[in-house]
């Protein structure tokens, strides 16, 4: 099972229907709310990456979203993971090497 959090910018004005909105998509729940910034924290839950790719497409579709973005993931064995990798997440990838800081390369 793979576990998000998101955070989620709502369009001026579309807040409530915002929530609405999200509470209805399947597997996902808003978690916090912040008023004032018109800001929720949505928490995702989906079988595999590739559902939770989707989930996150459905997100950023829906009229009420001007942004949203993942802060958390976790992922329990997928075996899918080992086998493909989805490609809307391939530009977020990277190697190993262009992972770590240049000062702490060997």
């Amino acid at each position: 099972m793979n576990y998000s959090g998101i955070v989620v910018a709502l369009k001026p004005g579309r807040l409530r229907e915002g929530i609405r909105a999200l509470n209805g998509l399947p597997g996902t729940e808003v978690y916090h709310v912040d008023e004032a910034q018109s800001r929720v924290v949505v928490v995702q839950e989906a079988a595999s990456v590739h559902d939770e790719v989707d989930g996150m497409k459905a997100i950023k579709e829906l009229p009420q979203v001007a942004y949203a973005a993942m802060v958390y993931h976790y992922f329990a064995e997928d075996e899918q993971i080992y086998t493909t990798f989805p490609k809307e997440l391939e530009q977020d990838a990277c190697s190993a090497e262009a992972c770590v800081p240049e000062a702490l390369r060997e």
